[in-house]
């Protein structure tokens, strides 16, 4: 389901996930005829396979098990070198290109020239050339190849193939291929048949998780969670025979459709589940929608360990789910950075989202949807950056910082150009439409307070529409709060204050109070609109509201906070007012939010609500000779203060140093498990 995580499917839901990976729906079912009563010499696995005698396809198989990835890298393409024309070379090469590098597209090359030697039509011809086992593993791997690159129709093909060759019962992997491509009611009648005729757990497992996301997308959560319920106790009962965990997958859907249920606590507690254990094949990271989770509502401290606990998980996870959920650490992790003040390395890791691409034949959304979010991120992480670059400019000289200016319209023609990337991507009705619910299901992830943005790219009038048809079909009948919300936003671009007092009001009173940053975003709207309404007193209010929920909200609006500068009127005094009142976070008004200028041994700043309550003070530090510009050395102590107090006030007060941002992007794929520290951090995020 998409959102918190897009319904994804794992190891135990796919036919083969990669024969290293996941070998049990290799091996045989118990019946009586077809490929499951063949006969195999041998005893020993290979490739999840019994009846692989081949001596070199046994040693890439021990050193995959041992761990040796460069030495199986090194067999297996001597064999190929060797035996071109030995199917198993092929195919073993094709699955070392899968586990070791996560290369889907060279492997999908070798497994191309696997079945161009293995082009057998009947059982008894694939037996008579003694590569019955090579021809069977290479169209399971075609078949689960070709859906994660996106072409379901030839996914189901070979396993078509596969069900007419050796007689396999395939139906229970029917149900995802039909899914992807939105065949509703065939993928519902697939899961039927199988939990009618089979008595397989791993069968019936896939065939509820089928249902889980068909009933979702039915717009019946309840059924849903059920569904997923039934998925999670048959893999219950296989985790209890193989003294083996829980599919983390399982655990991920059934919390995605707990937040379409708003049942938020209940979301939190399976995430909370599956992140106990570290599950190397799940192509879903629990933190990744803890951390999303957190953000939402705004408990920034516990954001900031799952962002640590995230990168963990994501350097034990096997480099094929490396590829297959890559721009997913990007996203969340350049939110994240967005609203502790690195707006440049968010734009940095949206960017590298949009040229490195999830595979999403795991995950119900596409991949339109992860580029449209991608573009999204990227159109406010760039307008972020732009409006820091002015507060930074408000304390240079007014006839100089050329470089800095350059470097704001270069910002600001990069916002505009992600936002229309992203709205040409939207720009579907269905699309958007879905995009209204709260937690839209089977969609990609994009938090409910980032989804107003939507409306100025769309454009308000358009949206407005889109909103009451939205609203007509029963999308919020378990909260309304959201529509106000949305309507808000909606007056807020039309510069109706009138309308955004009104729709505030109804929002802040039913939206549920775990939704913080999006409230958060009602407060400012509201707050701006009661200013300009000449209502100060609830202005105020709503400003240091909104404050103290979001800091980073304000910056993100380009919207100015009233304030009256008091304390120590000397000349530093004076100088930081001068610079206050020319920043764009900023208007110097007789009855605003009370500013007190410090005037002790170390100068400060502290901003303040009407009761005296600080929203944000801070001391000058000393400059930092790593994050200051060459230039700032020579700045006045009146200078440094006025932005080292917008960076402490808009956003986030957390430090990310440097080598953890670059982290951020990622390790290879070939070295990212042979970190020796690795084992301890998995120990550390366990014991949490």
């Amino acid at each position: 389901m998409a959102r918190v995580p897009a319904l994804v499917k794992g190891p135990a839901t796919a036919l083969l996930l990669s024969a290293m990976l996941m070998p049990a729906p290799l091996q045989a079912q118990e019946s009586d005829d077809g490929f499951d009563a063949i006969q195999f010499n041998s005893q020993r696995l290979c490739f999840g396979m019994s009846g692989i005698t081949q001596q070199r396809a046994l040693a890439i198989c021990d050193a995959l098990t041992l761990g040796q990835n460069v030495r199986a890298r090194e067999l297996a393409q001597q064999w190929v070198s060797d035996e071109p024309e030995a199917p198993g070379a092929q195919f073993s090469l094709a699955e070392v290109l899968f586990r070791v590098e996560g290369n889907l597209p060279r492997a999908l090359f070798h497994l191309n020239i696997a079945e161009s030697l293995t082009n057998y039509s009947s059982l008894g011809r694939a037996m008579a050339s003694g590569n019955l086992e090579w021809h069977y593993l290479t169209l399971s791997q075609l078949s689960y190849a070709h859906q994660l690159i996106g072409d379901q129709e030839t996914s189901l093909q070979y396993l078509d193939q596969i069900s007419d060759i050796y007689g396999q019962d395939t139906e229970s992997f029917r149900g995802w291929p039909l899914i992807k491509m939105k065949r509703y009611d065939d993928a519902r009648e697939s899961a039927e048949k199988v939990l009618a005729a089979s008595d397989n757990p791993r069968d019936r497992s896939r065939a509820w998780n089928t249902l889980c996301a068909v009933e979702l997308a039915d717009m019946r959560p309840a059924e849903s969670l059920q569904a997923c319920e039934n998925a999670m106790t048959e893999d219950e009962n296989i985790a209890a025979s193989q003294a083996t965990e829980l599919d983390t997958v399982h655990l991920l859907n059934a919390s995605e459709v707990s937040l379409n249920l708003l049942r938020f606590e209940e979301a939190e507690n399976y995430l909370d589940r599956a992140s106990r254990q570290i599950d190397p094949d799940s192509v879903g990271n629990p933190w990744i929608y803890k951390l999303y989770l957190y953000m939402n509502q705004g408990r920034f401290d516990a954001a900031r360990s799952a962002l640590d606990n995230m990168l963990v998980w994501r350097d034990s996870q096997s480099p094929l789910v490396g590829v297959m959920n890559r721009a997913d650490h990007f996203m969340v992790s350049a939110i994240f950075l967005m609203l502790a003040g690195y707006p440049d390395d968010a734009a940095r890791l949206t960017q590298t989202a949009l040229n490195q691409p999830d595979r999403t034949g795991s995950y119900t959304a596409d991949e339109a949807q992860k580029d449209s979010f991608a573009a999204l991120v990227n159109s406010v992480a760039h307008r972020m950056r732009y409006e820091r670059i002015r507060e930074d400019l408000a304390t240079r000289s007014r006839f100089g910082a050329w470089g800095l200016r350059i470097e704001a319209l270069t910002a600001r023609f990069r916002a505009w150009r992600s936002a229309r990337h992203a709205a040409s991507l939207f720009a579907n009705a269905g699309t958007l439409t879905n995009r209204l619910r709260p937690y839209a299901p089977l969609d990609v992830h994009i938090p409910e307070w980032l989804e107003p943005e939507l409306i100025a790219l769309i454009g308000p009038g358009v949206m407005q529409q889109l909103l009451a048809s939205t609203a007509s079909e029963g999308a919020f009948a378990l909260n309304q709060g959201y529509v106000f919300a949305y309507q808000t936003e909606i007056a807020a671009q039309q510069g109706r204050d009138a309308a955004v007092l009104a729709a505030a009001e109804q929002a802040l009173a039913q939206l549920p109070a775990q939704e913080v940053m999006l409230r958060a975003r009602v407060s400012a709207r509201l707050a701006n609109a009661a200013w300009r309404s000449g209502q100060q007193e609830q202005a105020l209010q709503h400003y240091a509201a909104a404050l103290r929920q979001d800091p980073t909200i304000l910056r993100r609006l380009s919207l100015a906070l009233p304030i009256t500068p008091g304390g120590s009127s000397s000349e530093q005094g004076a100088e930081l007012v001068s610079y206050l009142s020319r920043s764009p976070r900023f208007r110097i008004v007789d009855q605003g939010l009370p500013l007190e200028i410090l005037s002790t041994d170390t100068p400060g700043l502290c901003l303040r609500d009407h009761s005296g309550d600080a929203l944000s003070c801070v001391e000058l530090q000393a400059p930092d000779p790593v994050t200051d510009a060459a230039g700032d050395a020579d700045d006045s102590a009146a200078q440094r203060l006025a932005r080292q107090f917008h960076d402490r006030t808009f956003s986030l007060a957390y430090t990310i140093d440097r080598s953890q941002r670059v982290a951020l992007l990622g390790n290879s794929v070939i070295f990212s498990n042979q970190d020796s520290g690795l084992q301890q951090r998995q120990d550390s995020v366990l014991q949490r």
